[in-house]
């Protein structure tokens, strides 16, 4: 994914919406979401009865880390957030745009929802690192996902190792493997069977 491919899409979407009178949901401005993630951090709170240390998310069109985080810190001001960016396209930490395989996030731009006061930290993963554990999850837990699940999982082990061992990070599994069949994410690998 680079810049100009997002910005080329949202155009496109942009001119036939307008072409058309469709609905453009326009998801990188759309704020209606938020609610969504609200609900998604009370499930977290309650499934982890409160005790929550950290929470580690992908930013893509920062929705969800933006929303979770904002209803888990009113439950608890002092939770971690770390939000994870591909470390090709560093953009958000103040990196430059760059090109990378880590589809759904790391926009190369700073996406209108995008909030900086609600990170304590951005960690930056590379798209290996992200292949590396998605293939990992898929092969050791079973659980069958893509580049960002395994970027998000990448940043909430690291937070771990220095939160300590009673430390409880929640991350959210964000896509399904899938859709990943037929890219270098999963083409050729021996463990998952050719479609």
């Amino acid at each position: 994914m680079d810049a100009s491919l997002t910005r080329n899409l949202i155009e496109t979407a942009r001119q036939i919406a307008g072409q058309t009178g469709a609905l453009w949901t326009d998801q990188l401005n759309n704020t209606d979401q938020l609610s969504a993630y609200h609900a998604l951090a009370d499930e977290i709170w309650t499934q982890t009865g409160g005790r929550i240390d950290a929470f580690v998310q992908s930013a893509g069109t920062a929705a969800c880390v933006r929303g979770v985080s904002e209803s888990l810190r009113r439950r608890k001001p002092d939770i971690h957030i770390a939000a994870v960016e591909p470390s090709e396209s560093a953009v958000l930490s103040g990196g430059r745009t760059g090109v990378h395989k880590i589809e759904g996030v790391g926009a190369g731009f700073v996406v209108p929802l995008w909030n900086s006061s609600i990170a304590d930290e951005i960690a930056t993963v590379s798209t290996e690192a992200a292949m590396a554990m998605a293939r990992r999850l898929a092969r050791s837990e079973a659980l069958f996902a893509g580049t960002s699940t395994g970027a998000n999982l990448v940043a909430a082990i690291a937070l771990g190792m220095r939160l300590g061992k009673d430390a409880t990070v929640v991350t959210v599994m964000c896509d399904s493997g899938l859709k990943y069949l037929s890219t270098p994410l999963y083409a050729g690998d021996p463990a998952i069977p050719p479609q």
